[in-house]
């Protein structure tokens, strides 16, 4: 599909579920993308870190696709351009912080020479082809979170970006309300707008009381502190700073992606009152009571440093009477992730708190009374949630028009909005999916690969070698081996009974080789089945003498 005389609006990710932001608009023949990022694996994705979004839908048009704006650095918003922006091969456009995060990510992956990158000043306005942008800040966890004005033949679109109210922010300044309603003055279009906290009948609350809270939580504890939260969460980090100073303990911090959001946020001119930090061994020699350590690893990932401290595989070391706060909240999904953790600082006499027991936590998105803040500010024609599962959009949509924006599309991932003229509705459907980045090699999500590994996963197993003469006859005695079969003490058993229907197979047919293959396959597996119940992958070595 070209864009003809009219705007378009298409997300390829990050509409019907969290995470994987990527957005698409369209008009005058030209498409633009705002964000591109990335989700987590789960179970359903087995030894899978990273999940990217399928952008065949634009990748079989980049002739016409202009440029990528980055509303900020999170890694939903711009964690799949180190994987996907070779393949793209646009200018990316993005304020001085968040670009600061990408480059960083292309020198990894030594694409950083291929990759146009503007930065930006959040003043003023610049030209992508028909579009006219210009970045408005808004609060959230992160330096330099910004709105986007998208300005268009067709219209004026304001897309959120990642947001809240916050009227003390702790890192970087926000748009006024006085500013935001002189953008609804302009006349706006479309409301493209979070929806992740739609649920909150309350506001999500400023960085300057969580400040109070670890104050108290921090202040109160006798021993060791250690504090978990978002790598990405720069203005928490400022908060801990802070904290740090106020309860006169020194600082540490555990893991990569905090040292990195701190070199950039110092680059950048941000964290410029962080207190210096001391080395792990400096922390663990020095009085309980005078260190708060800050590390990665709330949500459960295995190779962050809050697991590795847990397990003891860490220079850093908790002890009964210590205290772990976890100063973020659970994304869903990693809730089992996470009990595991706890569960093991538990039983190492460690006391945790989380903000179910003290304020230490605030969310980077907007409840229900900022969602209506904005809609009186902008006076949308249209509202367009996105960046949530569906029923957080679904339920967005009714709010918002009980509140009085005239209209509000229900769209998901893949769904073409024609925005104007007479819009919205829905005119096409755009081929969307996921792939996974499988050690260095991106895949699909749901190709060969995966299917079978989640066979493997939930089978188990089992080769078969067979030796046949060049007249069909068995040589020797068929090989099994299994993997993840759930023999157990009846292995020895299970391993005769299965060589014996390999060589009954044998016996019966093996003049078509490509039949007693799978004839092969077929009697191991029945052996497998009856003594288990199950259906293990079932492969097949014939060997020709």
């Amino acid at each position: 599909m070209k864009p003809g005389n009219e705007l378009l609006f298409l997300a390829l990710g990050g509409s019907g579920e969290i995470g994987m932001n990527v957005n698409l608009y369209g008009t005058k023949g030209k498409w633009l993308m705002v964000d591109c990022g990335i989700t987590f694996g789960d179970a359903n994705y087995p030894g899978i870190d990273v999940i990217l979004p399928d952008l065949q839908f634009i990748e079989e048009r980049l002739d016409d696709l202009l440029g990528i704006v980055l509303t900020h650095g999170h890694e939903d918003h711009i964690g799949a351009l180190p994987y996907l922006a070779g393949e793209l091969n646009v200018p990316l456009y993005a304020t001085p912080f968040t670009a600061g995060l990408i480059r960083g990510k292309l020198e990894e992956e030594g694409i950083e020479e291929r990759i146009e990158l503007n930065v930006v000043d959040e003043e003023g306005p610049f030209d992508i082809g028909p579009f006219t942008i210009t970045y408005k800040p808004l609060a959230h966890s992160i330096p330099e979170g910004n709105a986007v004005l998208i300005e268009t033949p067709y219209g004026k679109i304001f897309h959120t970006g990642d947001w809240k109210l916050d009227e003390a922010p702790s890192l970087g300044g926000a748009s006024t309300a006085a500013e935001l309603t002189a953008i609804g003055d302009q006349g706006i279009l479309a409301l493209v707008c979070d929806s992740t906290n739609v649920f909150n009948p309350e506001a999500s609350g400023s960085e300057a009381e969580v400040r109070k809270g670890l104050d108290e939580v921090i202040g109160a504890a006798k021993g060791r502190v250690l504090v978990t939260t978002f790598a990405s969460n720069a203005a928490r980090l400022q908060t801990l700073g802070e904290v740090a100073q106020d309860t006169g303990r020194e600082l540490c911090v555990a893991g990569r992606s905090l040292d990195r959001i701190i070199r950039v946020a110092k680059a950048t001119g941000y964290l410029r009152d962080f207190p210096e930090t001391i080395d792990f061994e400096t922390a663990m020699t020095l009085p309980p009571s005078r260190v708060l350590i800050v590390a990665t690893g709330g949500q459960g990932e295995p190779r962050a440093a809050l697991n590795r401290i847990a397990e003891g595989s860490h220079v850093l070391k908790v002890h009964p009477g210590d205290t772990v706060v976890f100063s973020s909240r659970q994304i869903p999904g990693n809730e089992i992730a996470i009990g595991k953790i706890m569960n093991t600082l538990a039983g190492l006499g460690v006391e945790l708190i989380t903000d179910r027991q003290a304020f230490i936590h605030v969310s980077g998105h907007p409840g229900r009374p900022e969602l209506a803040e904005m809609y009186k500010w902008i006076r949308p024609e249209i509202l367009v949630p996105v960046h949530g599962e569906v029923r957080h959009m679904y339920e967005q949509a009714r709010f918002g028009l009980s509140q009085g924006v005239p209209k509000a599309v229900n769209q998901v991932n893949g769904d073409i909005v024609r925005l104007a003229p007479d819009g919205p509705q829905k005119v096409g459907l755009a081929t969307v999916g996921r792939l996974v980045l499988d050690g260095d090699v991106i895949l699909p999500a749901d190709g060969a690969t995966m299917n079978e590994r989640r066979k493997l996963g939930l089978y188990g197993q089992i080769s078969v070698a067979v030796a046949i003469s060049s007249k069909g006859n068995l040589i020797g005695r068929p090989v099994v081996r299994v993997e993840g079969v759930p023999v157990e003490e009846d292995r020895d058993d299970f391993l005769d009974e299965a060589a014996d229907a390999a060589a009954e197979a044998v016996k019966k047919d093996s003049r078509d080789r490509e039949k007693l293959r799978e004839s092969l396959r077929l009697a191991v597996r029945r052996v497998a089945t009856r003594y288990t119940g199950k259906k293990p992958v079932v492969d097949v070595l014939l060997i020709e003498a």
